[in-house]
Formats: C-alpha cells, sequence, structure tokens
C-alpha cells in the first residue's frame, strides 16, 4: 500500500495528538462522533481583542452547514456525527478534552481514581439552562436510561458502560435492581463510578456523549428530544430555534458555569445537503466553514481549491474508516465466499485517486492509522495487508464457488444504499461499476435520507450499506466492542463466539501484549475469516476554514468542537 510522504507527515501528527489520548487520566474519545474541548475557553481572546492587532469581531455569530439534519437530540440515543457536533455543544459532561486532547475537567470540577473506583466531584455552580442545579443525579438518571432494558428504542452505545459493574447485567436483565450497577450519588455532588476492571480510557469516555447528564424532566416524557420547548441542557448554548429540515441554532447559555470564557453567541447551522450550495455559501461568505466532519466540499473541487484557498482548505489525516458493511444474515451475502469476492473485486486507489481526491489512503482493515498499539500505532504493528488484498481472478473463482454453494446461477438482485451525499454516491457508482466489470454483477445503488438509512441499517433492512467509524477513544476497542454480538452498533447481523469471548477477555486483562493479541486476533476473524467489512479507505478530513475564526477543536477522530470558537473583525 503505497502512502504519499505528506500523507505520512499527516498521520504521523495524527499519532502524536493521538498518543496523548491515551494514558490514564489524559485519554479521551470522539465516535462515530469525537469528543474534545479547549481548556480555559480554548483561546486567550478578551473583549477588547486576542493579541497583538486581533479583535473580536461585535457580533460573534458563528455560520456552519449541517448536510443532515440529527436524527436526535436525545444523547441516549445519538450515534452519529451530525448529532455529536450540535450535542457537543448543548451538553458537558463530567469531562472534556482540550485542543491537544488532554482530559480536562468540566461538569466535574476533579476526581479521584483508587484502582477501579473514581470518585467525581461536580461543580456547584454547574446549572442546567433553566437554573436548577446540575446535582450527581442527574447522571444516575442519564445512565440509567441508557442501560435500561425497558428503553425503547435501545440506547445503541449502551455498551459503552458496560466498563460498570453490573452494567452489561442490568442492561441484559439479569441484573433487575439498578442499585447494583456500578454508579451512585454519594450526595447531590459527588458521583462515585465502580468499574469491572481497570479501563485506561475510562476518563476520555466521560466526555462522550452517551455519558452526557439528562434533566430529570424528561423522564415519562418520549417525545421531549423532537420538542424544542422541554431541551433543558447544561452545555454552553441553548437549542432557541429548530426548524426542521432547514435551520437549527444554539445561543450561549446564560446559566453556563463557564459562561465568561464563551466568545460566541450564537451559532446558526444550515441543513444543506449539496456539496456544490455549501462550497458556494462559503465562497460567497456565508458560511464561515465548510467540510468535514458535518458537511462536504465537492470532491472534483478539491484540486482546484488547494490553489484558490491554499491558506484555508486543510487536508488532515484522521482516525476514521470508511467501509461497506454486509447483512450476513441477508442473501446472498450470508455466504463468506460471495462478500469475499465482492470485496477482492474493488479497485481502492482509483477510488481515492480519481474519486474522493482528498489524500484518503486504501483501507484493507478496520482500525485506522492514529490509533494507538502496544508500542507504536496498532496499524503499524499489525498490517491491513495480511487480512486480503485486491484479486480479481480470485475474486471470481470465489464468486462461483459461492455461487454453487447456494445453488445460484445467476445472483439474485443486489441494492448499494448510502445516505443522500454526493461524495457517497460518487463512491458507490464507482464501487457499482467495479462489480459490474469485474464480476458481471448488476447492482442497484439508491441513496437514502439520513434518519431513514439509520433505521434501515439498524434492522438489518438491507444487502449492501456505506458506513463510517470515527474513534470515540484512541485505543482499538472502540472499532472492535461494536461487534460483538447484539452490540447496539452492530448492524450486520455478526455473531462470532470466539470474537466475542477474545473481546471480552480484552476488556478485563492486565496483560497488555495479551490484550492486543486478542485485538488482532478478534480483527482478522473480522475480516480475513469473514469479511464482514469491506474496508475501502482511511479518511482524511477535508475542510475550509475563514482565517477570522477562530478555537474551533478538530480532534484526532475528526470530530469537531464549536464550543470555544470565536470570530475575529476581519
Amino acid at each position: 500500500m503505497k502512502k504519499s510522504k505528506s500523507l505520512l507527515l499527516l498521520l504521523t501528527l495524527v499519532l502524536a495528538v493521538g498518543t496523548l489520548l491515551a494514558a490514564c487520566g489524559s485519554n479521551g474519545g470522539n465516535n462515530g462522533a469525537a469528543n474534545n474541548g479547549a481548556a480555559n475557553g480554548g483561546n486567550t481572546a478578551s473583549d477588547n481583542g486576542n493579541s497583538g492587532e486581533e479583535k473580536l469581531a461585535a457580533d460573534q455569530t458563528l455560520r456552519i452547514n449541517l448536510s443532515a439534519e440529527p436524527p436526535t437530540f436525545d444523547p441516549a440515543q445519538a450515534q452519529d456525527s451530525q448529532a455529536n457536533t450540535v450535542l457537543k455543544l448543548m451538553y458537558e459532561g463530567l469531562t472534556r478534552q482540550d485542543e491537544s486532547g488532554q482530559v480536562i475537567p468540566a461538569a466535574a470540577e476533579s476526581w479521584d481514581i483508587d484502582g477501579t473506583k473514581y470518585t467525581f466531584h461536580l461543580r456547584k455552580d454547574a446549572k442546567w439552562s433553566n437554573g436548577d442545579a446540575v446535582t450527581a443525579n442527574d447522571f444516575v438518571f442519564a445512565w440509567e436510561r441508557v442501560l435500561s432494558p425497558k428503553t425503547d428504542p435501545a440506547a445503541p452505545y449502551a455498551y459503552q458502560l458496560y466498563y460498570l459493574k453490573n452494567a452489561q447485567e442490568y442492561n441484559e436483565g439479569k441484573v433487575t435492581d439498578f442499585s447494583q450497577v456500578g454508579v451512585k450519588a454519594v450526595d447531590d455532588y459527588t458521583l462515585e463510578v465502580d468499574l469491572v476492571a481497570p479501563t485506561p480510557y475510562f476518563l476520555g469516555l466521560t466526555s462522550f456523549y452517551t455519558l452526557y447528564p439528562v434533566h430529570q424532566s424528561v423522564k415519562d416524557d418520549p417525545k421531549w428530544a423532537v420538542d424544542q420547548s422541554k431541551m433543558i441542557v447544561n452545555g454552553a448554548f441553548t437549542l432557541t430555534n429548530w426548524v426542521k429540515g432547514q435551520t437549527i441554532e444554539v445561543s450561549k447559555n446564560a446559566n453556563y458555569w463557564d459562561n465568561a470564557n464563551i466568545k460566541l453567541s450564537k451559532v446558526t447551522m444550515s441543513l444543506v445537503n449539496s456539496s456544490a450550495t455549501e462550497l458556494a455559501s462559503y465562497q460567497n461568505n456565508e458560511l464561515d466553514r465548510a467540510g468535514h466532519p458535518n458537511g462536504e466540499i465537492p470532491t472534483d473541487q478539491i484540486p482546484i481549491l488547494k490553489d484558490q484557498l491554499k491558506d484555508e482548505l486543510e487536508i488532515k489525516g484522521i482516525s476514521s474508516t470508511y467501509y461497506y458493511e454486509f447483512n450476513v444474515t441477508a442473501k446472498p451475502f450470508d455466504n463468506v465466499n460471495i462478500r469475499r469476492a465482492f470485496s477482492m473485486a474493488v479497485d481502492r486507489q482509483a477510488i481515492v485517486d480519481n474519486v474522493t481526491l482528498g489524500g484518503q489512503v486504501p483501507a484493507f482493515g478496520f482500525v485506522p492509522p492514529g490509533i494507538k498499539g502496544l508500542n507504536d500505532e496498532y496499524r503499524n504493528e499489525h498490517k491491513d495487508s495480511d487480512y486480503f488484498s485486491e484479486n480479481l481472478e480470485e475474486a471470481k473463482k470465489l464468486l462461483e464457488q459461492g455461487m454453487q454453494e447456494e445453488g445460484y446461477t445467476k445472483l439474485p438482485e443486489i441494492t448499494l444504499i448510502y445516505n443522500s451525499s454526493e461524495a457517497h454516491k460518487k463512491i458507490a457508482l464507482a464501487v457499482a461499476d467495479m462489480w459490474k466489470k469485474n464480476l458481471g454483477v448488476d447492482v442497484k445503488t439508491e441513496n437514502q435520507e439520513w434518519a431513514v438509512f439509520i433505521e434501515n441499517r439498524q434492522n438489518l433492512n438491507y444487502q449492501v450499506a456505506r458506513a463510517g467509524w470515527s474513534a470515540d477513544y484512541n485505543d482499538p476497542m472502540t472499532y472492535m466492542d461494536m461487534w460483538l454480538t447484539g452490540g447496539g452498533n452492530n448492524d450486520t447481523g455478526f455473531s462470532n463466539e470466539e470474537y466475542d469471548k477474545l473481546i471480552n477477555e480484552a476488556k478485563t486483562i492486565d496483560d497488555m501484549a495479551k490484550r492486543d493479541a486478542n485485538f488482532a486476533r478478534a480483527e482478522e476473524i473480522l475480516i480475513k475469516d469473514n469479511q464482514v467489512l469491506m474496508p475501502l479507505y482511511y479518511y482524511t478530513n477535508v475542510a475550509a476554514t475563514k482565517p477570522y475564526l477562530k478555537g474551533v477543536v478538530l480532534d484526532f477522530s475528526g470530530a469537531i468542537d464549536y464550543s470555544r470558537a470565536y470570530l475575529l473583525e476581519h
């Protein structure tokens, strides 16, 4: 696999940031959605200016675009980057991360760690947007909502709380008394957490949206997260306007404990699913930022913009993977040889060179560069080229073998679904064309609105689907535990007893070499043995930012935090 020198440098920088996230007390997370922040407001700008001749703009309204409307504003139900961006403005966890990836105090002003016991001391000046105090009971309430087997629909990220004693047992109905789960409010401002085993990245997880507190007024109100008037939040901004399908607006929260360090007065988010429109709006000075992770720049414009916007366009390697997933319960992809054939018949280099055009790297594994391994990056220690390679002759043989096993003389109709996006469409058409030319297979491509697309994937109502995954924290586990049998983000129907055993063991063992070996074998089962996924490439973040916009934090995984951003005079 060939990498350009520039991209290798970018990925080296990603590792440098990511390494900061891996040690106990200074680890972090994102996901499918990333989690960061900025220390002490993320900048030193005062009301009279920042440094030197720089001065704050009088109008502190940030204008961005989300290419899709977040499917939910409920932290327990969120599972995508669109929701992550908005929730990070409106909520705050026990911790957050600064621009260097260090975990820093947020709703908790300090904490004590004694082995597997964490004691968080909450700020007494932290308040909800309605003026109520943020208490330890709000966290207990929120985490119980995530874990409760009665939560409908089930929280997709419930497994991120399985690190707590008896959390998994409660979620699976084996323990019915939540007081036996390893979280309790000692008093209003002291939260005690007991883990099953030492978890070096747990502090980083407490900055992730699934672990945000939720105001207890939402109890027994299933529609609160779609009703602007009922959204009581504890973050730097409150939801002040929401015209579904058109715009989302958040405004500075007067009751936020760190209000003095929040410079923006408002963030307006258009909901336009057109990369051409987004770029035009940016060039017409109607947007202050365009591109990933929530928007999109037309791929065919990237080479031109490298010259036109050379001081504003940034292409940065991030720890995220773009892939297609197979529904292993649906024909014909319930046959592993057919899955292997489809995966081997795609030219990934041609896709990144001719379609995506953003310096992406062809992927043959699931864990991307930038994720910490045993002594180096995980991807450097475990080469993804060991899992499979592109081989047209072998692909044809495997397809023929799979068809014979299933009794096919011709494959049934194949449909590839993707969420509405010009870039996703181009990739889907390119892949479908390769399958046609290389395997003689006719494939129908179908774009779907974001919320519908997510629901169809969750319900296994598809054959092949586009997917992307960003790290929730800097550890291979964030890519591995999602494929456990019945996992909330396992949208493939994959179930493997050996895989489950390896990952569950990796969550509890202290032997780091053994843990790393478990991950390597698990990824081999996922990709080499079962080809549950068809990795395509490791992401880069392609975005343009106006020179007067400062304080935006883009973390190692590609997740973005605007809460400490600010605008200079221009």
